[in-house]
């Protein structure tokens, strides 16, 4: 395994690869890896010929008094982890190397951002497909896996792909969760023990959710009002948002019946803001 913190040098290494038809896999992280980041590796691993992992936490997707200076950072750890996973190659720049200076060109995103994360935290996906352009051409990669605990990053990356015909397969991959049900993420360090203790409950209302379509509730409004309430009756943190939209398009609908929805919930606590999710196809749970 080799570490790169140059984009020459990883561009060079990488180049080679490509002449002889070989594929490439690529897994863009913030670090701080843990078992949803493995899966994503081991996908990649799978897959492809050659896996590429990047390590970069992108200053452009973090908003005013959001955690930039605290976020979880142990590239020791990290390197491990993608040893046992089997990387190839781990592109580690500084924001320096990534953005030498200031851009003449950006990029924005004028769809799907309007809601859920986007909604509370303006600019954040414009930060997000800036840096995921970028890594794009520098690795140049045939698969780019992505974890659908971010459901909407997700979706917008697919219209990035879509809309800038990046040659390359988007490949999306099921939340991971601890043995409790709560979704592995590198802020869950952030909870206290008695938030650690109650945090599984946010997963636990959504398969409460599942369980009334199940039995026939399609109505969105009522299934968003029953999810709030129980968040509100059980856990001591603050809902940021609790919303039932139409998947992909991320659009509001009135019914189930028919549709592949993502029920998605952001949820506060003191030091931390968690989000989860679930997605039903016609009133059936896809994943």
């Amino acid at each position: 395994m080799k570490i790169y913190t140059k984009v020459k040098d990883l561009q060079k290494d990488l180049m080679a690869y490509s002449k002889f038809g070989k594929s490439i896999g690529f897994v863009p992280t913030m670090g701080y890896l843990h078992e949803g980041h493995q899966k994503l590796l081991n996908e990649a691993r799978k897959e492809n010929d050659i896996v590429v992992l990047s390590i970069f936490v992108n200053p452009l997707q973090f908003g005013p008094n959001e955690d930039l200076d605290t976020y979880p950072r142990d590239f020791a750890r990290d390197e491990q982890v993608a040893k046992v996973s089997g990387v190839d190659y781990i592109f580690y720049p500084s924001v320096e190397e990534m953005y030498p200076k200031t851009p003449c060109v950006k990029v924005f995103v004028t769809g799907k951002s309007d809601v859920l994360c986007g909604s509370k935290r303006p600019g954040h996906f414009d930060g997000v497909v800036t840096v995921v352009t970028k890594l794009f051409h520098i690795v140049q990669p045939t698969r780019a896996y992505f974890g659908l605990k971010d459901a909407q990053q997700a979706a917008i990356i697919d219209s990035l792909v879509a809309d800038f015909n990046f040659p390359i397969e988007i490949v999306k991959v099921d939340i991971v969760r601890e043995s409790d049900g709560l979704a592995k993420s590198s802020r869950n360090v952030y909870l206290t023990e008695e938030e650690r203790q109650e945090a599984p409950l946010i997963y636990k209302g959504l398969k409460q959710l599942k369980e009334s379509v199940a039995k026939g509730q399609m109505n969105p409004f009522d299934l968003k009002q029953a999810l709030c309430t129980f968040y509100e009756t059980n856990l001591h943190g603050q809902i940021d948002y609790v919303e039932i939209l139409s998947y992909p398009d991320l659009k509001p609908i009135s019914t189930l019946i028919g549709q592949t929805a993502l029920v998605a919930v952001a949820y506060k606590y003191s030091k931390a803001r968690l989000i989860d999710n679930v997605l039903i196809q016609g009133g059936k749970e896809t994943k």
